[in-house]
């Protein structure tokens, strides 16, 4: 035997004795560190291990215990080609190169030994079987996510963007209320993934493409279903469910009705946190010379606090009305009704019923199925239109327990005021309210379109004011919470999830539970960080018996490599993270060979909350 083929067979050795499949045991390996001191609880007939947290998540052999030697190995390996920047700059091409010179059987293989094996789950919903068990074995619960993208070049994408322009629907310029040109298509911005890393794009091609995505987003959900006892979560993004124009369309309908407001009431911001009366509004209507505003009023959405909405969002959702007759408002000149859209056509008022039919469907399907669905949050330009729809669907389904988490982007200088007017309607309309806190995906493109296109930037001036809004925004949610609480209200109200990378934000998190005496099981704030990032945090915060969640990426490895392009990309731009997350790899890394635990198999008998 030569010394290649000696080489091939210890690796193959190590590898096999290191590819245990978790399942759930009676014992965890004994923690050696001091801070990783564990306790037992009762929980019926059994007792369930729970460690007790170190918060300057330093804890090596929590953070790596879910993990083989060959897995821990291999995040090394990850992370420190992540380091080298002609590789994370030419990643894509570099892929293509080795599936071309290698084929395909030996390209599968080297990405499973690498960045496949690192950050995605498996092919399918039941390859990845296995990986969530064992998640589920060491405290950590799943949001899947179906990540086979498109490889489209720039050229693909912008065309595709272009076909799908609704040009027959404008804004009626004559009832404008000033120029609106962040809500308008800009040639240079057709493709949507221009300067963005972190976040996938879906360009539409025609509805039977929407139609599949559904289809997919179902095996997502039944996935989840079969495999996490009512605990998982699965994301979706609306611009994969219809025409994103439409959505850009809606949203410039629902900056131009709160322009409406402010011009009529002279304040800033959504009709529902001027707590005006029917009554109030007409008469300030009036005064702005609007005497016949009857029918207007007659749609307008109103509790006993005051004016809710200006438009029947209920009806929308629910399919029955017509768009283009439905917006319309008094007319400031001269106090007629217009619309604030022109006709549309058949074509596209079908097209959005089908979008909204395909969200429905997939709510529907997520209530049946106990499993809670995430839409994502994209660009500024199709963001009021996704929240307004989000927060009905709330409304329709989330009435005995939250199903649809909505999500918002710390990094927006609205961020706490987009909040504070959700958690507001959620009150008064008496729904249980799903938020999802991020920091962001969409900074570079949005500050160059903004400046492009002669807008206000929408984004925080740094780092840390975008930090300072994502504690803001969750003291936020936490205030109402409180007040739930000194209500006599169950806290199950409003759920948020901390998505976040930033030690910080997370310590921040665990202060304020502490202080309000929310305990970690109450599922009131869970915590979510995608796979194969930030283990160092996650694990130890679900084997400390919190609520913790890994986004779990899955497909086909020649159809995932966008979403490898991106985490590679990604781990450059955050390189103190990866600095630390190495440091630790290597302290286990070490403790294992030094205690003999190389061949280690790993067996959790933590139970997620």
């Amino acid at each position: 035997m030569n010394r290649l083929a000696r080489v091939k067979q210890v690796f193959q050795t190590f590898k096999k004795h290191n590819a245990g499949t978790a399942s759930a045991g009676p014992n965890v390996p004994p923690v050696r560190e001091e801070k990783a001191e564990k306790k037992v609880e009762s929980e019926g007939p059994k007792n369930r291990v729970k460690d007790v947290l170190d918060v300057s998540f330093n804890n090596a052999e929590a953070a790596y215990r879910s993990k083989t030697t060959w897995e821990v190995f291999r995040a090394l390996i990850v992370y420190t080609m992540c380091s080298f920047n002609y590789l994370v700059e030419n990643n894509m091409g570099i892929m293509k190169a080795t599936q071309k010179i290698f084929g395909e059987k030996i390209f599968i293989l080297i990405m499973k030994a690498t960045f496949y094996g690192h950050f995605v789950a498996g092919e399918d919903q039941h390859k990845i079987t296995p990986v969530l068990k064992r998640l589920r074995s060491f405290g950590v619960k799943p949001i899947l996510d179906y990540s086979v993208e498109e490889d489209l070049s720039r050229e693909e994408a912008e065309k595709r963007e272009a076909d799908s322009n609704l040009t027959e629907i404008k804004m009626k310029p004559e009832d404008a209320l000033g120029e609106m040109p962040q809500y308008a298509v800009n040639k240079t911005f057709l493709d949507r993934r221009y300067k963005v890393q972190s976040a996938r794009t879906y360009f539409y091609l025609n509805e039977a493409t929407c139609e599949k995505n559904v289809e997919i987003f179902i095996d997502c959900l039944q996935a989840v279903a079969g495999a996490t006892y009512g605990t998982g979560i699965t994301a979706i993004k609306l611009t994969a469910l219809g025409r994103p124009q439409l959505l850009l369309l809606i949203s410039q309908v629902i900056m131009r009705a709160r322009q409406f407001v402010s011009e009529v009431h002279k304040g800033q911001g959504n009709v529902i946190g001027h707590h005006l009366s029917v009554d109030e509004l007409s008469k300030r209507l009036e005064k702005a010379g609007i005497k016949d505003s009857k029918k207007f009023l007659e749609n307008v959405v109103r509790d006993s606090e005051g004016v809710i909405h200006l438009f029947p969002w209920s009806g929308i959702i629910d399919e029955n009305f017509q768009l283009s007759e439905t917006f319309m408002v008094p007319s400031l000149k001269d106090g007629r009704m217009v619309k604030l859209i022109s006709q549309l056509p058949k074509a596209e008022e079908e097209m959005f019923r089908n979008m909204i039919r395909r969200v429905n469907t997939l709510v529907k399907t997520a209530k049946e199925l106990d499993v809670r669905i995430m839409i994502d949050a994209e660009q500024t330009y199709f963001q009021p239109a996704i929240s307004r729809i989000t927060l009905e669907m709330m409304n329709k389904y989330n009435r005995d327990k939250a199903i649809v988490f909505n999500t918002y982007q710390c990094y927006l200088r609205e961020a706490i005021n987009e909040v504070s007017m959700d958690l507001e309607q959620a009150h008064r309309q008496k729904f249980y309210f799903g938020c999802k806190l991020v920091r962001g995906a969409y900074m570079d493109q949005e500050r160059a379109r903004a400046s492009a296109m002669g807008y206000a930037d929408p984004i925080n001036p740094n780092f840390e004011a975008t930090t300072e809004m994502y504690h803001k925004t969750l003291s936020e949610c936490l205030r109402r919470i409180q007040k739930l609480k000194d209500e006599g209200k169950s806290l199950g109200h409003i759920g948020i999830m901390v998505a976040s990378h930033n030690e910080d934000t997370i310590r921040f998190a665990l202060q304020k539970m502490s202080e309000m005496n929310i305990p970690p099981e109450s599922k009131v704030i869970c915590f979510g960080q995608l796979l194969g990032m930030c283990d160092y945090i996650t694990f130890p915060l679900g084997q400390s018996g919190y609520s913790a969640y890994k986004y779990i990426p899955y497909g086909p490895v020649k159809e995932v490599l966008p979403y490898l392009s991106r985490r590679a990309q990604e781990n450059k731009g955050i390189l103190k993270k990866v600095k630390k997350e190495k440091q630790l790899i290597r302290k286990e890394l070490l403790r294992r060979l030094m205690k003999g635990d190389i061949f280690y198999k790993p067996k959790g008998s933590y139970s997620p909350v």
